[in-house]
């Protein structure tokens, strides 16, 4: 296995884990300076996308302090902009399903719109195509004919039995049917098959939604995520050989695929070798077994997480990432501003301060009289 620097390593031990705190700063190791470095940084970070699917994306992000990973994870799950349902006007509903329910429901339903398309919602803010986006649900559900008397499948003998979320019909508000990327690529649902609720012959629903851009800090429907994780990538260090007689039960001690057996040098007996470290769920159970005891380090490098992400269907899995990072550099450029103010106030903000102290200046300067 790759050799890490032990400064980069967490340590585990039977019952306790130690060296948790990064040291990656100026003074500490003698004869290392870890003063801040932007070529540095970018020679060490890397990113290494490991698995992509249509809904999720496993990648390693290396050289960065948990507080980077860790902001990047708050972020996707609560900063990154999407449009969700948040107002339902129903018109009609027969249906067992109350309307409370039916519209908590519809918001909590993905919606495939890119969010640059809107403004983001305002409290008081008043419907335009600016910032709203209306779909309209009406089904109603009726007996088929000519089914026969024995059948008792609802999906064979009733039409709309079932409402789907691929009901939803995106209606164009203002000036929105007119422009190019929305008629080439209508707002849909993220998930054609959701259940929305079920009907019967004589029932029907008929509403109106209306969607907006916010965030998942605001309610989780706003959430592009589904999931947003990280772990330690985990690093065993196996010291001294183990003999053959127990190299079956040292393997079976770690999660399955982590500890690989091969030949030993010179084609000699077999030897046990890491297979692959990032399968490890670190259970430690190899401290059980006191014939092991000094044949393994086990740890985990700070600098290196395992991200999985699995994206809720508005935004693809591999664009949430660039999403989080966008999201990430502009509030650090509010904090760069405001320090800059601080710092170097402006002539407007001196002049006001000076105005303050001059007015408690003559607040104090008052005689105390007593009537």
């Amino acid at each position: 296995m790759e050799k890490i620097e032990l400064s980069r390593l967490v340590q585990l031990h039977p019952e306790r884990v130690s060296h948790v705190s990064s040291t990656d700063y100026p003074g500490h190791w003698p004869g290392e300076d870890h003063t801040w470095d932007l070529e540095v940084f970018r020679h060490n970070l890397r990113l290494d996308i490991q698995r992509l699917t249509p809904s999720t994306i496993d990648f390693d992000l290396i050289g960065v302090d948990a507080s980077i990973a860790n902001a990047l994870r708050r972020i996707l799950i609560a900063e990154v902009e999407t449009i969700a349902i948040e107002k339902v006007f129903v018109w009609q509903n027969t249906s067992v399903m109350q309307d409370e329910v039916l519209a908590a429901r519809l918001g909590l339903v993905p919606l495939r719109i890119h969010p640059g398309r809107l403004e983001t919602w305002q409290p008081e803010a008043t419907a335009t195509d600016a910032n709203t986006i209306s779909f309209q649900l009406q089904v109603s559900c009726t007996r088929r004919p000519n089914v026969s008397s024995a059948e008792t499948d609802p999906s064979k003998l009733y039409e709309n039995s079932t409402v789907y979320s691929s009901h939803m019909i995106w209606q164009p508000v203002g000036q929105q049917g007119h422009l190019p990327d929305w008629v080439s690529d209508p707002p849909a649902v993220a998930a054609p098959d959701i259940v929305l609720l079920k009907l019967r012959p004589g029932q029907e629903v008929h509403a109106e939604l209306h969607c907006v851009k916010a965030c998942g800090r605001e309610h989780a429907k706003w959430s592009p995520v589904a999931t947003a994780t990280y772990r330690l990538m985990p690093h065993i260090d196996i010291v001294s050989p183990v003999p053959e007689r127990l190299q079956q039960k040292f393997v079976e001690s770690f999660s399955p695929g982590v500890i690989g057996r091969r030949k030993g040098q010179g084609g000699k007996g077999m030897e046990v070798y890491v297979k692959d470290a990032r399968r490890d769920t670190v259970s430690r159970n190899v401290f059980m077994h006191p014939e092991f005891e000094g044949v393994v380090k086990l740890g985990r490098v700070r600098d290196h997480f395992l991200f999985s992400v699995e994206s809720a269907g508005q935004i693809p899995p591999q664009a949430l990432l660039p999403e989080a990072i966008a999201v990430f550099r502009r509030k650090i450029k509010v904090v760069s501003s405001a320090l800059e103010e601080l710092i170097h106030p402006t002539a407007a903000a001196e002049e006001g301060e000076k105005e303050a102290a001059d007015g408690e200046e003559r607040e104090d300067g008052g005689m105390d009289v007593d009537l």
